[in-house]
């Protein structure tokens, strides 16, 4: 993948980036960075120029209004301009190779050291390096909600009781900042070059923005067999359901739903249900703005790591200190998964669309 082809890249490297990098004293490359600005822009463009309007002409719920998204566009904003996974994969690049010298990291090194038929074939290569990505990134996730610390965290995606394009951003910056360790580190132990890792980058966000977008059409049958689509998607966000109560837990994949095909945790067929979290210390996350909202994260991912239940395999709900208790399913145990009523249950409750 060649960036210096793409004119836009040399004009924004030359005249933006190059600048701003010899004011900070900074001397990393100015390509792969316009490249991650480009991109940035290419994203926010197709969030609100095209999935935007498709929830208007197609939703899968109607709200009476929209004002639970607000707080999610926001968390796009800062997201991407944040670039947490490039970031990472800045910061990590130096430290794998002798000396920190970058330039050495950009030799073969990799699948492209273990396997030299891979130079000659590299988008191929790439498709390689892509399912591995979409691969990590899915048992990541299923750790995510089965490590209780980590879904201390992790709830904070969950939370949103309106779930639209914006929502793939909104997250805890805790979780956020470890995922991309991971991702990036996989990334540099594979060989993936800083342009190729915008590319996979931009490809995953763009597929979630996608598919957290509130729309009622997917990819057809055997489509959503193979890639996450909006229905698929949603019924992992959905509310708990007491009748059923693992049923909430399925549907992992971050771009290929084939992994939970494979692995048994795929859900289809199913009506669509409202999204958000049972347990209302969670919940309570909508009534909150962006720094708040990371203030009670931090708040239930201390209150759990500290504690042996944190540790371990299993659901969880939280106290109001923050305590992590364990969710079984019983009708005892049922009043920790019923939200606290309020004035806007109405939003929990949106009128639906087949």
């Amino acid at each position: 993948m060649d960036e210096h082809a793409w004119a836009p890249v040399a004009w924004l490297a030359d005249h933006v980036v190059t600048p701003i990098l010899q004011r900070l004293g900074r001397h990393d490359d100015p390509r792969d960075i316009a490249v991650a600005l480009l991109l940035t822009a290419l994203q926010l463009t197709l969030i609100a120029g095209v999935f935007r309007p498709l929830e208007s002409l197609w939703p899968a719920e109607r709200w009476h209004d929209r004002r639970l998204t607000r707080v999610d566009r926001t968390y796009t904003l800062l997201m991407l301009l944040g670039l947490f996974p490039l970031f990472s994969y800045l910061v990590l690049a130096p430290l794998a190779s002798p000396g920190g010298d970058v330039e050495a990291v950009r030799g073969p090194h990799g699948l492209r050291a273990w396997v030299p038929w891979f130079e000659q074939h590299p988008w191929l290569l790439f498709g390689v390096y892509y399912l591995l990505y979409d691969f990590v990134y899915y048992w990541m996730h299923r750790a995510q909600h089965a490590i209780p610390w980590w879904w201390a965290l992790h709830s904070l995606h969950h939370s949103q009781r309106q779930l639209s394009c914006w929502s793939n951003d909104r997250g805890s910056w805790l979780d956020g900042m470890l995922q991309s360790l991971i991702l990036a580190g996989v990334g540099l132990l594979a060989g993936v070059e800083v342009d190729e890792f915008a590319v996979l980058m931009l490809i995953g966000e763009l597929v979630q923005n996608y598919s957290h977008t509130n729309i009622r059409f997917g990819f057809g049958r055997w489509g959503s067999r193979v890639v996450v689509d909006p229905i698929f998607h949603r019924l992992h966000h959905m509310v708990m359901d007491p009748q059923r109560p693992g049923l909430h837990n399925r549907n992992f994949g971050q771009v290929f739903a084939l992994w939970d095909v494979l692995f048994g945790t795929s859900l289809y067929g199913e009506p669509i249900r409202p999204t958000g979290v049972a347990d209302p210390v969670v919940d309570a996350d909508n009534q909150r703005g962006v720094l708040a909202m990371q203030w009670h994260a931090v708040r239930r991912f201390w209150g759990t790591v500290r504690r042996p239940l944190g540790w371990k395999f299993g659901e969880v709900a939280f106290s109001e200190d923050c305590e992590p208790i364990a969710v079984g399913h019983d009708p005892a145990e049922r009043a920790l998964d019923q939200p606290v009523p309020d004035e806007r249950d109405d939003a929990r409750q949106p009128s639906r669309e087949q």
